[in-house]
């Protein structure tokens, strides 16, 4: 496990808990590329040019500014935004628990795991872990990382508490804008039982590794041919189906997918999962 990025104490009431936090994701292993120019395949330098001088200008006279109007800039100085930090407290104290499925999905950001650190804090954060599983809450609070202010969320995953980061209300936009139908609007009541088979025959336990990224893979092994100089292949591009009746589509998806599962044939397994699901949704 890689070292913590914060250390510190999880409070709820007079309870505290000394915990750290440790990366729950990797880093992605994106490709990269440099621009080059085209004729000799140099890279391309962007340098600092001052537009009502037309000079170039050196890191040294470069300062940041904010736009408070058109054309009007103020400075703000390395000391300014010293100044404008929130104070570290080193403490994520939860300020509400609410129940984990009244939180959108959209309002999440970075989960980091939670661990107990020090001596003493093993009792309590078992504790804290146990009665989130099984009151079905999630302890929301706000906590600094790295100079920023954050809302957060605590809740278990296994044996180990995570700690995701939230974006604000005022960070997510409305989409009462979006010209959307409203629920049990515009389809029949045969549309949607095709739809609930179709679903149910693709339906399967949730394995993440089954998943991958394909795009980044052919474009590595697309990059490798290059090197070696050979052709790059295009795939065989399939237009996608056009949809011109709703009914058939359905229809054929289900006759396309009755190799795997037949329509309308219940997997106990999913059927089980689900139950779990919804007897904690009723608990919280």
């Amino acid at each position: 496990m890689a070292r913590p990025i914060w250390k510190g104490a999880v409070a709820f009431g007079l309870v505290t808990v000394p915990v750290a936090l440790h990366p729950a994701t990797a880093r992605r292993k994106e490709l990269t590329f440099h621009l080059l120019h085209a004729r000799d395949k140099s890279r391309v330098d962007f340098k600092r040019f001052c537009r009502r001088e037309a000079v170039e200008i050196p890191w040294s006279d470069v300062v940041k500014g904010y736009e408070y109007a058109k054309d009007r800039y103020v400075v703000i100085t390395d000391e300014d935004f010293e100044k404008a930090r929130v104070p570290a407290t080193h403490t994520f104290e939860v300020r509400d628990f609410v129940p984990v499925h009244d939180i959108q999905d959209l309002y999440f950001d970075q989960p980091y795991y939670v661990a107990p650190a020090g001596r003493g804090a093993a009792k309590p954060y078992a504790l804290l872990r146990d009665a989130l599983s099984e009151s079905g809450r999630a302890g929301v609070g706000t906590i600094v990382i790295r100079q920023r202010e954050h809302l957060a969320a605590l809740e278990p995953a296994g044996r180990t508490l995570v700690l995701t980061t939230m974006r604000f209300a005022h960070e997510i936009r409305s989409a009462a804008s979006l010209d959307v139908p409203g629920p049990g609007q515009v389809w029949s009541k045969r549309e949607m039982t095709l739809a609930r088979q179709l679903i149910q025959s693709l339906a399967a336990d949730w394995e993440p590794t089954r998943y991958r990224d394909t795009y980044t893979e052919a474009l590595r092994q697309a990059i490798k041919r290059k090197i070696a100089g050979h052709d790059i292949a295009a795939p065989i591009q399939r237009p996608p189906a056009r949809v011109v009746d709703l009914m058939q589509a359905l229809q054929s998806s289900l006759e396309t997918r009755g190799g795997r599962r037949r329509a309308g044939t219940t997997d106990h397994r999913s059927v089980r999962v689900a139950g779990r699901r919804a007897r904690r949704r009723h608990a919280a």
